[in-house]
């Protein structure tokens, strides 16, 4: 997630507004990029 959500501009503006676990949270339950780490993550396990 940090190499793919680096320069991301939404997780940036989301952690300075609502801070980092808001951000966190966005990036794994909204963003596109997001969504698509977690479901190659559960197909690891």
């Amino acid at each position: 997630m940090a190499s793919y959500c680096k320069d991301c501009f939404l997780h940036k503006h989301h952690k300075e507004e609502k801070g980092r676990r808001y951000a966190h949270r966005f990036c794994i339950t909204e963003c596109t990029v997001g969504e698509k780490i977690k479901s190659i993550g559960n197909k690891l396990s």
